[in-house]
């Protein structure tokens, strides 16, 4: 243990905050809190200061707090979110503070005062966790929750998971990352009790892997837990509901990711393990290497994101990329992708990228049709086929034609497949909001002076590149 003392001690001087700084953001929250609840006072609503604020496992870099305005189960949604807002607006003008609306299941009031964020977010106070309406209605349970079970000489432990993963990019359940939530991390020390044994129990994690804080279910009850949570590799019970895995947005590659991170780090501990790792943006000489290497091609779909949550635009650019796997690998066409992956600034620029394996095909094509046994299939088949280019010929026993290929390269199936209208865009599986703005304009790009255009005006698309290419290698 003493080799781990000595690193960790060095990290938590970096990421635990200065007393200056702990003071006047709990005077801001205090300020903030009061200044809520004379406004919700009026409508029977209370606030909550909710997340790390609370439990004092904050990082000197997210310097964030949220209040939730609990409200009656009696009043109607549509007030909630209305009050909710009126609420937020006036605290953070009231705060001297500059705000925006952003809309998760209830639109919030998410300010900026005194260059500290605050998300003020309406929610209904609700008696048990099965009366729950909303996700964000859960919220004042898990604080209570860890209030009660994570004790003030823990802080510390969860502020060094917590960096251990954000520096890893596995830190945040949100949409875009599929990592450990801070709730979770709290759970997670809560249950071993430091971070060096949070390390040493995912060392052994296996998929499926089952953690129970409070033994809500029997052992011989597993397999009926891994059938409920199916593809989910780590099945955390949330302590203040049985029915609900706290990690189910955790993604495989995030959790594979963490078990190597925790074995590397207990073989051999060092303070980089909690230091972010610079990318720097892909060179066009590098780019040609890769695919000189590989020899495969890149073709990059390009258009402007839909002004959607994050946590909405994520999803529908993975949906959207997997439809287009689809699309170009139909039996009929051939064309095969090698990977595929999705970025996005979430302003400005959404870009699909799909590295074919095969790209481009003959210009013949050959049909394969029934047995010459099956009477009705082939009269069917050789109707159809009337005019092949050659044919119909027997192979095996099976009816066979050679035809003209309509599309000889994966850029005009693409090309064709995305010139629709909206109602065809979606009928063909693609999302909702990512049809709307492909009918507007998208444009596909193969060439790499092109690609390295982008890379020019945008150095993280560059990094996503890199990265694309230099997996992390998760065994």
């Amino acid at each position: 243990m003493q080799r781990y003392k000595q690193v960790l001690t060095k990290v938590l001087k970096k990421v635990t905050p200065s007393q200056s700084d702990e003071r006047s953001i709990k005077e801001l929250a205090n300020k903030a809190l009061k200044t809520v609840a004379e406004l919700a006072k009026a409508y029977g609503a209370e606030p909550m200061l909710v997340g790390s604020l609370t439990r004092n496992t904050w990082l000197p870099e997210k310097r964030e707090f949220d209040i939730f305005v609990l409200f009656p189960e009696k009043i109607k949604e549509e007030e909630l979110e209305k009050i909710g807002l009126e609420i937020g607006k006036k605290s953070i003008k009231k705060l001297k503070g500059s705000y925006v609306v952003e809309y998760a299941q209830h639109p919030y009031t998410s300010g900026k005062v005194e260059g500290v964020s605050i998300d003020i977010v309406p929610c209904y106070r609700v008696t048990s966790a099965e009366k729950i309406r909303a996700a964000v209605d859960r919220t004042p349970f898990h604080v209570r929750y860890v209030e009660k079970n994570l004790s003030p000489k823990l802080a510390n432990e969860v502020r060094l998971l917590k960096k251990f993963l954000n520096v890893n990019h596995a830190y945040g359940a949100d949409a875009k990352t599929l990592g450990f939530s801070g709730y979770v991390c709290e759970l997670l020390i809560i249950k071993y009790k430091s971070f060096i044994q949070v390390l040493k129990a995912a060392k052994k994690w296996q998929p499926g892997e089952i953690i129970d804080l409070e033994n809500y279910h029997m052992k011989e009850d597993y397999p009926k837990l891994r059938r409920k949570f199916r593809n989910q590799p780590l099945i955390l019970i949330d302590p203040t509901d049985r029915n609900r895995n706290a990690t189910a947005a955790l993604s495989s590659p995030n959790f594979f990711r963490f078990k190597k991170l925790a074995c590397e780090f207990l073989k051999k501990p060092k303070t980089e393990f909690f230091e972010e790792k610079k990318f720097e943006s892909i060179t066009e000489r590098e780019l040609i290497e890769f695919q000189l290497k590989r020899r495969t091609e890149l073709i990059l779909i390009r258009f402007t994101p839909p002004e959607v949550v994050p946590d909405i635009l994520w999803p529908q650019l993975r949906r959207f990329a997997e439809r287009l796997q689809s699309i170009l690998e139909e039996v009929k066409y051939e064309f095969k992708v090698l990977g595929k992956d999705v970025y996005t600034n979430e302003k400005d620029l959404a870009v699909v990228l799909l590295e074919m394996e095969v790209s481009k095909l003959p210009m013949v094509q050959k049909r394969i049709g029934p047995s010459i046994f099956d009477l009705d299939a082939s009269k069917k088949f050789l109707q159809k086929y009337k005019k092949p280019l050659t044919g119909p010929f027997i192979e095996n026993n099976f009816w066979c034609v050679e035809v003209v290929r309509k599309f000889v390269t994966a850029r005009q199936k693409l090309l064709d497949s995305l010139s629709k209208d909206v109602d065809v865009l979606k009928a063909k599986g693609i999302p909702n909001f990512i049809a709307k703005q492909i009918k507007k304009r998208f444009e596909i790009i193969l060439e790499n002076a092109k690609i390295m255009e982008l890379v020019k005006t945008n150095e993280d698309f560059g990094v996503f590149l890199r990265k694309y290419f230099e997996k992390y290698s998760l065994w």
